[in-house]
């Protein structure tokens, strides 16, 4: 029991034991992720049935599969300024009722335009509830193991959208593609009762905004395991700021060049990935490989990702997290470079896609828990937010330069090359960021002397 003292928020979490509600907050927001991976993936399982029901050409359904990405963006670029004004609870449980509410409803839809007006409004919610959830578990997970948690919370992501195609296969045969969306609706909105209920605020916002001790005590005591007396006293060590504006922090002096990389990073992160995912299978099956062995070998991909993202979580708690990160992208530069060396038909094809899902996916998440830190907390979910909004707009020029690549008769060794100079920009772009101090690395260093 602590009495009359001045407790500095992150020093504490930093210093004690994982509390069992701690790992509740990581389950939670883990659910979350599951969903949020359920319902961006959820059109690419029911289009060929909605296609076949409405008989409307695959161009013309375009509109309906870009309209989600497009919200994604607008969703993560609003939700980090209304985080860091509202609080991060607040939105990020209002982000999974849009997503839920909007999911379900586009089951109800009679054409394209009104499909695609519903996929926006989803990926609005979709787009707001990532950067929260990695905001929120960022400020309770303790430094030692704060990387390792968020990457172990991301892994979410890949098994909601494996989730959905399971329960596509099982409702769509049975009671049709509609079936898919009010199923993949109704689980988001079966989280908020228990986020009404569980989820806390987060305490080092509370401190920031001048919340009462009393109130500041009682959130982080239930968190924590811990009762506090009436006088203790709660303070968020944070650099002194140039603007209040969570948006100003961003490129105000000291944070300017690091945002700028950060954003760089993930941009390029994102146009590897999404370049791969989308047209592997495509490539390798215009190179004279069946459509059942592309599918496995690109599946291998994710596979890949999803343990690379905790080894390589496990390592940034281990040593500094940007060389860390940065030697992941390289590895991924070096595997899709082998990937055009050697060709579709090589033996070591699904070698090489389980290498560079590892190194490329490993890296992109370890960028999601090094985001966080590198931020003070009235700017820390713009911050996330705005670097996954920019990167978006890395997964939407990745899949497009595909098609182009293709339309200009590029073919597998030359494109999968290709992609290894925008995976080495990424691995330069993460060192940049770190060459100014900032958000808790300010705190700490100030700490130090």
């Amino acid at each position: 029991m602590a009495n009359g003292k001045t407790i500095d928020i992150k020093a504490f979490i930093d210093e004690r034991p994982i509390a069992p509600y701690q790992w509740l907050l990581v389950a939670l927001c883990f659910l979350v992720v599951i969903a949020d991976g359920m319902d961006v993936a959820i059109m690419g399982f029911v289009a060929p049935s909605i296609i076949h029901d409405w008989g409307i050409s695959r161009p013309a359904f375009g509109l309906v599969m870009s309209a989600a990405p497009i919200g994604l963006v607008i969703g993560a670029l609003a939700a980090g300024p209304a985080s860091d004004r509202v609080g991060r609870k607040g939105v990020l449980i209002a982000s999974v009722f849009l997503f839920g509410v909007f999911t379900i409803a586009t089951a109800f839809t009679q054409t394209p335009m009104a499909m695609a007006a519903l996929r926006l409004l989803t990926g609005i919610g979709l787009g707001a509830a990532m950067p929260n959830t990695t905001t929120l578990l960022s400020e309770y997970a303790p430094q030692r193991k704060r990387s390792l948690l968020i990457t172990i919370m991301f892994t979410g992501f890949n098994l909601g959208s494996a989730l959905i195609g399971f329960a596509a296969g099982w409702l769509i045969p049975e009671h049709g593609w509609r079936s898919v969306l009010i199923f993949g609706g109704a689980l988001p909105l079966a989280l908020i009762p228990l986020q009404l209920w569980l989820l806390p605020e987060s305490a080092r916002l509370l401190a920031v905004r001048g919340a009462t001790s009393a109130h500041i005590g009682a959130v982080l005591g239930r968190v924590c395991g811990v009762r506090f007396s009436g006088d203790d006293v709660f303070v968020s060590s944070e650099p002194r700021l140039p603007t209040r504006k969570p948006i100003g922090v961003l490129f105000s002096h000291g944070y300017g060049l690091m945002t700028a990389a950060l954003w760089a990073t993930y941009f390029m992160g994102l146009l590897v990935i999404y370049l791969l995912t989308g047209w592997l299978p495509t490539l390798m099956k215009d190179a004279g490989l069946s459509v059942t062995t592309a599918a496995n070998t690109t599946a291998m991909f994710q596979i890949g990702g999803t343990i690379g993202a905790i080894l390589v979580g496990w390592m940034m708690d281990k040593v500094r997290p940007a060389p860390v990160i940065s030697a992941a992208y390289v590895g991924g530069a070096l595997c899709v470079l082998g990937l055009g060396w050697i060709g579709a038909l090589s033996s070591s094809l699904t070698l090489l896609v389980f290498l560079a899902g590892f190194c490329m996916s490993g890296a992109q998440t370890g960028l999601n828990a090094f985001a966080p830190g590198r931020y003070p907390t009235a700017a820390r979910a713009t911050g996330v937010s705005w670097m996954l909004g920019m990167g978006r707009f890395g997964s939407i020029f990745g899949s497009a330069i595909g098609g182009a690549l293709l339309g200009l008769g590029w073919q597998f060794g030359g494109i999968l090359a290709m992609l290894a100079i925008p995976a080495t920009l990424a691995a330069i772009a993460i060192l940049l960021s770190q060459r100014t101090k900032s958000g808790e690395a300010t705190v700490q260093a100030n700490a130090a002397h």
